[in-house]
């Protein structure tokens, strides 16, 4: 049986750390333990309630009850930063998830189920299906953008951190690319702003709703096409939507259909592009 015992990051972060795992199990029809979940578990009911995964933690009573999230929140950052919990999940033979991402043996196998397991919440892909649908009714390619700014700014000296009126430019080279086409974008982003703002682009985004992150992820997991900087964000809806996918590397940065490649595993692309351990 395998435990995992680490927690890093966000979501995205935490599903990459479960995913190798998840494969191992199925291929090898093994158990494993999930200590330290992410708080959008309960958007995923496949995994949350699968047969071979346990989450000894989850209490649904306690979480949603008085301060519960912010205590099991406070308890799983102090327990996976102490070096004595490290070394008391070493001596017991738990497993640090992130570190198995190169463990890339059967996720190809395995994808089928894979999808099934991390599938979201009816209601989740059903939004997401529906904007999308709604969307190739007038379109014959959907392009999903993920625009992150926030702490990218920041994060590698802001090299990935690009203004809205690049994201636009990046938008119109790749308009112009697929210019048989119609093309339209479908824009995932935690920022506020009016995709009007976007001229020369048929544009669509969700509001403010509950889940949206998870919302954005598998709408974007089901476009034709997707870009965006350096994330495993874009990286998990490329792998679990099986959808080309472009990082954008540069401000200046000009396309071909060959720029986007399906994500198979955490450091690679379908083409073979290797991606740096940023």
């Amino acid at each position: 049986m395998r435990i995992i015992c680490d927690a890093p990051g966000q979501t995205c972060n935490r599903l990459w750390t479960y995913v190798a795992s998840v494969a191992q199990c199925i291929a090898e029809q093994r158990r494993m333990v999930i200590i330290f979940y992410d708080w959008t578990i309960g958007d995923f009911p496949s995994l949350l309630h699968c047969p071979f995964i346990y989450f000894p933690l989850w209490h649904k009573w306690y979480l949603e009850r008085g301060n519960g999230w912010n205590n099991y929140k406070g308890l799983t950052w102090k327990v996976t930063h102490s070096k004595r919990w490290d070394a008391i999940f070493s001596f017991f033979g738990c497993t640090k998830g992130w570190q198995t991402r190169t463990d890339t043996r059967y996720l190809k196998q395995t994808l089928p189920e894979l999808k099934r397991i991390f599938r979201p919440k009816d209601e989740i892909m059903l939004k997401a299906e529906g904007l999308v649908n709604e969307m190739k009714q007038t379109s014959d390619m959907v392009v999903g953008v993920h625009i992150r700014r926030g702490d990218y700014a920041t994060w590698n000296d802001g090299r990935f951190f690009y203004s809205l009126e690049e994201y636009h430019q990046f938008m119109l080279r790749v308009q112009a690319l697929y210019k048989d086409k119609r093309v339209s974008f479908f824009i995932s982003s935690n920022e506020d702003f009016p995709t009007e703002m976007f001229q020369g682009c048929s544009c669509r985004r969700f509001g403010r709703e509950p889940s949206g992150a998870i919302l954005d992820l598998y709408t974007l997991s089901l476009c034709d096409r997707m870009m965006g900087p350096f994330s495993s964000y874009s990286r998990w809806a490329s792998f679990i939507g099986e959808v080309p996918l472009c990082f954008l590397e540069t401000a200046d940065q000009t396309f071909t259909d060959h720029s986007f490649s399906k994500i198979v595993d955490f450091f690679h692309f379908e083409n073979g592009k290797e991606i740096f351990d940023w």
